[in-house]
């Protein structure tokens, strides 16, 4: 039984992940859907492009291995330049986020797309296990 959900269950990850990616992309890039900042700082202008982007290809499961590995790495790259700085602990410098997205992204680039990826229709492995 585990097989066969085990690609769904990492499909909605992948799918839940890049979707919550793409909103921290697209608030820093059209202030959608909540207040983003008036002007970006060239730093910040390549994580939200990198956001938007790559959480959108997390979602298709497009391209899904490198768009998760590159995502992996801005969020690791976020929490030394943007919180480590403030203290140790992630819970205090507010960092749990980044370090999360960081080891679910290198989860996804290890693992794959799972089911509902455009990646298994362009491979030719988009049949799921069928149980017995």
């Amino acid at each position: 039984m585990l097989s066969t959900w085990s690609p769904r269950a990492l499909a909605a990850l992948r799918i839940m992940a890049g979707l919550l990616f793409l909103e921290h992309g697209l608030i820093k890039l059209i202030g959608f859907p909540g207040p983003g900042p008036e002007t970006l700082p060239p730093m910040i202008l390549i994580a939200g492009l990198i956001e938007t982007f790559g959480g959108l290809l997390l979602v298709l499961g497009l391209f899904t291995r490198p768009a998760a590995f590159l995502s992996s790495g801005l969020m690791a790259a976020a929490y030394f330049i943007g919180h480590a700085g403030e203290g140790f602990w992630p819970s205090a410098n507010r960092g749990e986020a980044a370090i999360l997205y960081c080891f679910v992204f290198l989860y996804i680039f290890v693992a794959g797309p799972g089911a509902w990826a455009l990646d298994n229709r362009r491979t030719g492995t988009d049949r799921l296990p069928v149980q017995a």
